[in-house]
């Protein structure tokens, strides 16, 4: 089974001035049906990604899992 290229970062939050996830700049509709597109359409929406990622102006306020993570891990280093 080959895995599916995907924008996704982890950050799942959702701008609701422009409907963009901050973490990736997918719309709702795209993430839930981003497994059942082709690869064709996956990588024109990509395409457009960069351009959508401009248009909002602030980030998510919330902590990413990612982030936590690597916080939590440099916590345990020192």
């Amino acid at each position: 089974m080959t895995p599916i290229e995907s924008p996704c970062i982890l950050v799942c939050s959702i701008d609701m001035a422009t409907g963009y996830c901050f973490g990736c700049g997918r719309t709702r509709e795209e993430i839930g049906a981003w497994t059942t597109m082709t690869p064709q359409a996956r990588r024109e929406t990509m395409a457009e990604l960069p351009a959508r990622m401009e248009t909002m102006e602030r980030r998510p306020r919330r902590e990413t899992q990612r982030a936590r993570m690597a916080r939590e891990r440099d916590l345990a280093q020192d």
